[in-house]
């Protein structure tokens, strides 16, 4: 840098949208589908491709690399203090199987381009920056979601992640050695000072209200119960309703119950019946078992256990008036997190100094930043999607808010990363 030049960090810096654009339809190239989405799933060759053009980026732009145990990739750019903690940013490479070419991609390739941009305009942070490319967020092969940041965060044990199987009986520890990502590089959750997360709402709120950035509070916390029902399958015709243990009425109350209860804890309750399973499936034959699914969702611990404890009395009610027996075994249990203020205040600036419309908004899906928020101080910066379309492939945002949202990453890390300025 040259002695008589400051660099320029106010709101007129910004990053390089059409660079920007480029690197990510060209990572989306990478396990493209005939519908113009992405199919990318973790630990396979098509994840390693990703990953591998992934760190070519970063080492054209001076980063070092380390990849820890489980595979997530970090990429540092350093600072002018040595002892300082680092600012990091990301999110993940892989995909759904019918992904879109925005989910995860977008807040990795942003947090490279908030690197290009620095070296770009030869600015030094104090604080390093480093990028976070966290393994296997989406958990459709390996489940559960989410993995990588899990694992790094210390609420998933690692040697139960890496037995985990997919539909081929293959384990993700073997998945791992196979694309060759299993690092030894000890990275610890002491070394971060923040993490922004920038991704695509996959929602429709922003979209609907047209504003350009979301500045999230936090996730909601979520509770995720397997039910089983069983009545007596009995002929349709000859069993008079006063008489029937039917299985699918009762499920059919239980979803009525479901919505009622979350309807009733707003502005943040959610209820879903995800899936139902009917037995013995024929036509003329009253259900004498239903499989189901619930899933509670909301942004205070005390309303979603309140919430669980009145679908579970709903349960028991509409079990003992139709006669039927019921077992309900929780399956996910994720306390809601909200994110750090210092964070949320730091993408709220950027936002403002930028000249962007924002507006407070809660995550309503899992984020690998909701593990980091329960380490570091962290938050995350949401762009509008089209329609509010995501894990498919019709998933769509435009370069303008794609461009927007790197440019509040990039103002949120400069606040925290500060910048040596030239004498």
């Amino acid at each position: 840098m040259n002695s008589f030049t400051k660099p320029d960090t106010s709101a007129r810096l910004r990053t390089d949208s059409d660079r920007l654009w480029t690197s990510m339809m060209e990572m989306a190239r990478l396990g493209a589908t005939i519908k113009g989405g992405v199919n990318r799933q973790a630990l396979t060759d098509l994840d390693r491709q990703g990953r591998d053009l992934f760190i070519e980026w970063c080492r054209a732009e001076g980063c070092t690399i380390r990849v820890d145990r489980i595979g997530n990739i970090f990429a540092r750019r350093e600072g002018s203090d040595l002892d300082a903690k680092t600012v990091m940013a990301g999110s993940h490479l892989d995909s759904q199987p019918t992904g879109g070419k925005y989910d995860g991609v977008f807040g990795v390739l942003a947090s490279l381009e908030v690197i290009r941009t620095l070296n770009q305009h030869d600015i030094k942070t104090r604080a390093p920056v480093e990028i976070a490319a966290w393994t296997n967020e989406e958990g459709c092969r390996f489940p559960p979601c989410m993995m990588g940041s899990g694992v790094f965060a210390g609420v998933l044990d690692f040697d139960e992640m890496m037995a985990r199987r997919d539909a081929d009986n293959v384990t993700a520890s073997d998945a791992l050695d196979a694309i060759g990502y299993r690092g030894n590089d000890p990275v610890s959750t002491d070394e971060i000072a923040a993490y922004f997360e920038p991704h695509i709402e996959q929602g429709p709120i922003l979209e609907d209200t047209e504003t350009t950035i979301g500045v999230v509070m936090g996730g909601l916390g979520q509770q995720w119960f397997d039910l089983t029902l069983t009545g007596l399958e009995a002929h349709a015709g000859p069993t008079p309703m006063n008489l029937r243990r039917d299985a699918m009425m009762g499920a059919a109350e239980v979803t009525q119950a479901l919505n009622r209860i979350a309807n009733a804890h707003q502005p943040h309750g959610r209820g879903t019946v995800g899936y139902m399973a009917l037995h013995p499936g024929s036509r003329n034959v009253i259900p004498g078992q239903v499989k189901m699914t619930l899933d509670m969702r909301h942004w205070e611990p005390d309303e979603l256990n309140a919430m669980s404890q009145a679908v579970s009395d709903a349960i028991a009610e509409i079990c003992q008036r139709h006669g039927l027996e019921h077992e309900l075994t929780p399956t996910a249990n994720f306390a809601p997190e909200h994110f750090d203020a210092g964070c949320i205040g730091a993408v709220r600036r950027a936002a403002k100094a930028l000249g962007l419309s924002h507006r407070d908004i809660i995550s309503g899906a899992g984020h690998d930043a909701m593990f980091i928020g329960r380490v570091a101080p962290a938050a995350m910066i949401f762009i509008p999607c089209k329609d509010g379309i995501s894990h498919n492939e019709a998933e769509s945002a435009t370069p303008e808010h794609v461009h927007a949202g790197a440019n509040v990453l990039l103002h949120a890390v400069l606040e925290a990363a500060g910048v040596e300025e030239a004498s």
